[in-house]
């Protein structure tokens, strides 16, 4: 695993543990992590970030850190997964390979409550007597009979050789957090933004250290990696095509999902609280296992006063511009949004079409997203801006537009209120109520926007036309949102709820301690 520290410290008050996100992933959770930092000066900050590759992060830092992170470590818990060089005949104690076959049958049913304790416990990872080493789940032969063990009970699929390299590939990452976990500077507590890896290694530093443990989720991280799982590409199938079922999914595909989902539950019974952006989601967490009274609602936040100036920039006429803001990657559905645009045009020819956003996360797909824009000649009016400054786009845009098919509470659509701009999005996490209103007395400010269903380009033109052409509705909804952000998503507002459960965590451990 490659390790690299960029800024080092013994001790700090917050451990940050940040996966795929801040600081070498930009917009969305990130911004919000870099906000939070600038929010809470007071407080010294370890950001552990944890990647898969570096080859997946060659753009480097997108941030510039500030002064209370004092400690930066970038971690890629994907790298150098096969070891054969390093191969050796290894035997672990039969004790170690009862506790790891138990784990591993907990991962597949998804059955958090009969995790064997010693999973969450640092020493098990290290202890070549008594535990089960990096090596000793590698090459160890009680680990070997494992898997084959495991693939004569329950594998449906054919292939030995895929199933051997997805246990593999699934459960080492375990011992690299375990390694991360080891070397972590001295904490007051621990906030990670989402469950998976960053979550499992808040449990186990939380078992360690025994030190409060806060959860943060922006979306929920099972739901978007069954998301992912299921689109994915890497995962072989090898069922022949009169076995395969509409409605099924393949062995593996399917062990990957349980997989997060058990690290979900775990990750969800040890921290507390676990915070979430709106009530939809809230509700989720409790269905995936957490306890409601540790549950709570914090929404994102804008900066009012910063984005009030973009509204102040805006001219009398409405721009005929649509802008997807965001990630060119599958879960925005950036084609629906090209095909969207294609129907816009023949009803507003001098429409134009900005994709703003980096490109590089999934090449394959962007190159897809660029060939239907040739397919569907409309290359004069979709222009991919690439990564920008907000404040050079939103007081030109008529409208924003968001084709996801999975989103949290989006930031980009606050921004877009708070600077004059309405939305166009799908029915997905929180854009509903951003749209309509959270309860009745935000509802009565009236809509900020077009609601549309997933994947359905002609919902999307429409919305987005009636919004271009019509002046009166275009400034109600402008007005909507412009209301709705002030009087609920003020980013002073917002931390000042993360600040109160710092300084009560941070008692809690003082009192403890």
């Amino acid at each position: 695993m490659r390790r690299d520290i960029i800024r080092q410290a013994s001790d700090v008050d917050v451990a940050l543990l940040l996966e795929g996100t801040y600081p070498l992933v930009s917009g969305g959770v990130s911004s919000w992590v870099a906000q939070l930092l600038e929010a809470m000066p007071e407080y010294r900050f370890a950001c552990i970030f944890l990647g898969s590759d570096p080859n997946e992060y060659k753009q480097g830092l997108q941030y510039t850190l500030p002064d209370n992170v004092v400690h930066l470590e970038l971690n890629y818990i994907f790298s150098d997964l096969h070891r054969d060089d390093k191969a050796r005949p290894y035997q672990e104690s039969q004790q170690a390979v009862d506790v790891n076959k138990s784990f591993h049958q907990c991962l597949k049913n998804n059955n958090f409550e009969d995790v064997p304790d010693a999973i969450t416990h640092l020493d098990f990872y290290f202890d070549e007597k008594n535990g089960l080493t990096e090596d000793g789940f590698l090459y160890g032969r009680g680990s070997w009979e494992t898997i084959c063990d495991m693939y004569k009970e329950h594998c449906t699929d054919p292939s030995f050789i895929d199933y051997f390299w997805t246990v593999r590939n699934m459960h080492l990452p375990i011992w690299r957090l375990a390694s991360i976990a080891k070397t972590v500077p001295t904490v007051k507590f621990i906030h990670s933004v989402s469950t998976g890896y960053a979550g499992f290694l808040g449990t186990l530093l939380k078992r360690d250290r025994h030190v409060p443990f806060v959860l943060c989720e922006h979306g929920i991280y099972t739901k978007e990696r069954r998301i992912d799982l299921l689109h994915s590409d890497w995962i072989v199938d090898h069922r022949h095509y009169l076995q395969r079922d509409a409605t099924s999914i393949s062995y593996l595909r399917q062990l990957w999902i349980s997989f997060f989902a058990s690290l979900g539950s775990m990750t969800y019974a040890e921290a507390d609280p676990v915070v979430s952006l709106f009530s939809g989601y809230q509700q989720q967490q409790i269905t995936d296992g957490a306890d409601a009274s540790k549950t709570q609602i914090i929404p994102n936040g804008v900066d009012i006063k910063r984005l009030s100036d973009l509204y102040q920039q805006r001219g009398p006429s409405i721009p005929k511009v649509m802008c997807l803001l965001g990630r060119v990657v599958p879960i925005k559905d950036i084609k629906t949004f090209i095909r969207s645009v294609s129907i816009v045009k023949q009803l507003i020819p001098d429409i134009q079409a900005w994709i703003v956003g980096p490109d590089d996360e999934d090449p394959d797909y962007a190159r897809e997203c660029r060939a239907l824009v040739n397919t569907l000649d409309i290359a004069d009016t979709v222009l991919f801006k690439g990564q920008q400054n907000i404040q050079d786009i939103l007081p030109n845009v008529g409208v924003l537009v968001l084709t996801s098919i999975s989103e949290g509470l989006p930031l980009v659509m606050l921004e877009g209120f708070a600077a004059g701009v309405p939305s166009v999005t799908t029915k997905v996490g929180a854009c509903e109520e951003l749209i309509k209103g959270k309860n009745e007395e935000d509802k009565a400010l009236g809509s900020a926007g077009g609601l549309v269903n997933l994947g359905d380009p002609d919902a999307v033109a429409q919305a987005v036309h009636e919004l271009l052409t019509d002046k009166a509705v275009w400034l109600a909804a402008q007005q909507a949102g412009l209301q709705r952000v002030l009087k609920y998503y003020d980013r002073d507002a917002i931390f000042s709820e993360y600040r109160s459960i710092y300084d009560a965590v941070s008692v809690d451990q003082r009192e403890e301690a």
